[in-house]
């Protein structure tokens, strides 16, 4: 399992209604495209683009987009976060 969980915060709310973007926090070995193929298989949707980088804390942080403009929502939905 290459995500840990969701990253939510406010900047990250902002990112999802703004850009249609999730943050997750992930495993500090995946790449890039681990992290798009197992998003692409666990929510069924085509991953557009992925971003990582490192927190102040030491975790790899991934900033996901999709290629549906309302796939981001449906995710934290399902999750029960928003």
């Amino acid at each position: 399992m290459v995500l840990k969980y969701p990253f939510v915060t406010e900047k990250a709310t902002m990112m999802l209604e703004g850009g249609n973007k999730l943050q997750f926090i992930v495993q500090r070995n995946a790449t890039k495209q681990d992290i798009k193929r197992e998003l692409e298989s666990t929510f069924e949707q085509k991953v557009a683009e992925v971003r990582t980088m490192m927190t102040m804390k030491g975790e790899k942080k991934a900033i996901v987009k999709f290629a549906d403009e309302k796939a981001a929502e449906e995710f934290l939905s399902r999750l029960g976060i928003m």
